[in-house]
């Protein structure tokens, strides 16, 4: 929205201006939500993980976030069970994690391609959370 210090007529309207200029400043208040790569496992029971994962996803919507969950995508055109599908899918997936805020981390293990993403999170200085499989949030043991 652009707010004008002059009303339609021309005239300097600072009443005008500085309540509009306080919507605006309140709408972009309440309209960020950060970018979060949710992290979980695709590998071994892949139906339910796919199941876990679009449930985190929603589970960060909740919280105020905007969910970024490559696992979901990826397997949909390409074949986790071939190795370099694999890793370009990965690679990819990095290359998406770095535009977002946060990575929040579900679950109660972690597979060797969640370890992928977490070790690059950490090189890059990305905030981790990690939350249970029923989304309680948990601090990791130091």
């Amino acid at each position: 929205m652009s707010v004008n210090k002059f009303n339609h007529e021309g005239y300097h309207d600072p009443t005008a201006y500085e309540a509009l200029m306080a919507i605006e400043r309140e709408a972009k208040k309440t309209a960020f939500r950060p970018l979060v790569f949710i992290c979980s496992p695709l590998a071994g029971n892949v139906e339910q993980n796919l199941a876990s994962a679009r449930r985190y996803a929603r589970f960060a919507v909740e919280k105020g976030a905007i969910p970024l969950a490559p696992h979901l995508l990826f397997p949909q055109f390409m074949d986790d069970g071939d190795k370099a599908q694999r890793s370009l899918a990965i690679f990819m997936g990095l290359v998406l994690m770095g535009k977002c805020q946060e990575v929040w981390c579900f679950g109660g293990g972690i597979s060797s391609g969640m370890a992928i993403e977490l070790e690059k999170a950490r090189q890059r200085g990305t905030p981790i959370r990690y939350f249970t499989e029923g989304c309680a949030e948990v601090k990791p043991n130091a």
